[in-house]
């Protein structure tokens, strides 16, 4: 049995069965991975595939145990390449980072720029996208860390430590009626059109699922990603914006009122991830304890060390988060 044997056997899963895009991703040929795939079962004794001609089909219920166990036996292997790269220098590296917008946007930068400062060796690759992107990339494992907020059960293989709360505002024209209102109601913003993110529309935290509970109407006028997007919606006059709290900058935004809305709105908490088991670098502890302050190298390799994401969540029960 060969390392190489199970980074295949690996990129073929992870490549929902297909040999040609797991051939792909290893920039290798298929015959060459249809090959040490049959040799690595012959060796086995049995088959890890189901197959219908050259097709796969399924994995087999015991291919499934051997599946599990070389994902385990890579990621160590990963982590035996990291402590070797820690020992050689510890200033150097990379850190790759997935968030959605709204972190990349106007939360990481003052992270990023304190990080640079401190290690201006280490190259950095931040990856933006939806939460399904970022589980994508999370479970390829192509990143260090995922930063993002809700749709835990997208995220199974990561370890999720809560970083702060936040909350949801308003944004309206300075001209515009809810701007005279010092705390409006749902009632009050039921009224008119809203702008919104895509996400507010689904899971816990549903927009129309609020407005329904209280018997009020909710017209939605347009909804994007990207808060900036939004915003500029809100100026043309099609509504009134719903916006991460964090998402409202004092230059930029002067033609615009901000509403604390954390009366109306649930709260959310941002965390970030990191694959469970992963040995991490002395300059991955301290770019987390730059975005988190409480995320220290204790609780953050008790968590890693969990055998399951409840487990370590369970890690940071009683916490009290700060709120941005």
């Amino acid at each position: 049995m060969k390392l190489h044997q199970l980074r295949y056997l690996a990129a073929v899963v992870e490549n929902g069965l297909n040999i040609t895009a797991a051939a792909r991703a290893l920039h290798t040929s298929q015959p060459g991975v249809s090959k040490q795939v049959k040799l690595l079962e012959q060796e086995l004794g049995f088959d890890i595939f189901e197959r219908e001609g050259r097709t796969l089909t399924r994995v087999t219920p015991a291919g499934r145990q051997v599946v599990e166990r070389a994902l385990r036996i890579l990621d160590e292997a990963k982590n035996i390449r990291l402590l070797s790269e820690e020992f050689r220098d510890e200033t150097r590296g990379a850190l790759s980072i997935a968030t959605t917008h709204t972190q990349a946007r106007y939360v990481l930068p003052s992270v990023i720029k304190r990080f640079r400062q401190q290690y201006p060796d280490v190259k950095l690759h931040l990856h933006q996208g939806t939460s399904e992107q970022i589980a994508d990339l999370a479970a390829e494992d192509h990143v260090d860390f995922a930063i993002a907020t809700g749709s835990d059960e997208l995220y199974p293989s990561l370890a999720l430590m809560p970083c702060y709360r936040w909350h949801r505002d308003l944004v309206v024209p300075a001209d515009h009626p809810l701007a005279r209102i010092d705390k409006p109601t749902l009632k009050d913003v039921s009224r008119y059109p809203v702008v919104t993110y895509v996400f507010s529309f689904s899971g816990r935290s549903s927009l129309p699922a609020l407005f329904e509970r209280a018997g009020l109407p909710l017209d939605v006028a347009l909804t994007a990603r990207d808060a900036d997007v939004i915003k500029t919606y809100v100026r043309l006059g099609l509504g009134v914006g719903i916006v991460a709290c964090m998402a409202v900058e004092e230059k930029g935004d002067e033609d615009l009122v901000a509403i604390d809305g954390s009366h109306l709105f649930p709260e959310h908490v941002t965390w970030l991830g990191v694959r469970r088991g992963r040995l991490l670098r002395t300059y991955m502890y301290d770019f987390m304890r730059l975005f988190a302050p409480h995320l220290n190298r204790r609780l953050v390799d008790q968590a890693l060390r969990a055998p399951t994401g409840e487990k370590a969540a369970a890690v940071f029960a009683d916490l009290r988060l700060p709120r941005y």
